[in-house]
């Protein structure tokens, strides 16, 4: 079951990284255009970067509690995960960012969705889903300042 979660895991970074973009883009370009309401294709992107947000903070979640042996080591002596900066990183900055970056979506969605003005709500968009994207791109192990995970997990 880990094997499995991991992968799902990494893989469904990769979606994130693309809905997350797509409606980044398309809530910019709404603001800006100053739609006059909101169009299905940017309803869809928008849900669909949210759902699979929610879906990895799900997959993580029962990684970090249930299955992952690097979260059971650091939960096992948190005193001395502290001290060490890869097991910090997995039982507290990954996982506290990554909740975060959810948070800030699902609001950016929810503020947008219920602006009477669509466009300022395509501006909310923008900024919500910008600010998580940067967040959870400073959070997702690259390899740059945290410890280097593969990229594409087969």
């Amino acid at each position: 079951m880990y094997s499995f979660l991991l992968h799902l895991h990494s893989w469904n970074r990769w979606l994130i990284i693309i809905t997350g973009v797509l409606a980044i883009v398309t809530s910019f370009m709404g603001w800006q255009q100053k739609r006059s309401e909101f169009l299905k294709k940017d309803h869809i992107i928008a849900a669909s970067f949210i759902g699979f947000l929610h879906l990895q903070l799900i997959i993580g979640l029962l990684l970090q509690f249930v299955y992952s042996p690097i979260a059971k080591a650091a939960m096992s002596d948190f005193g001395a995960a502290m001290k060490n900066t890869e097991l910090r990183f997995w039982a507290v900055e990954h996982l506290i960012a990554m909740v975060l970056v959810v948070a800030i979506a699902q609001i950016g969605r929810i503020k947008s969705k219920k602006n009477s003005a669509p466009s300022k709500g395509y501006k909310q968009a923008f900024v919500f889903y910008l600010v998580s994207a940067i967040i959870m791109l400073a959070s997702i192990p690259w390899g740059l300042i945290h410890p280097a995970r593969p990229l594409f997990r087969f």
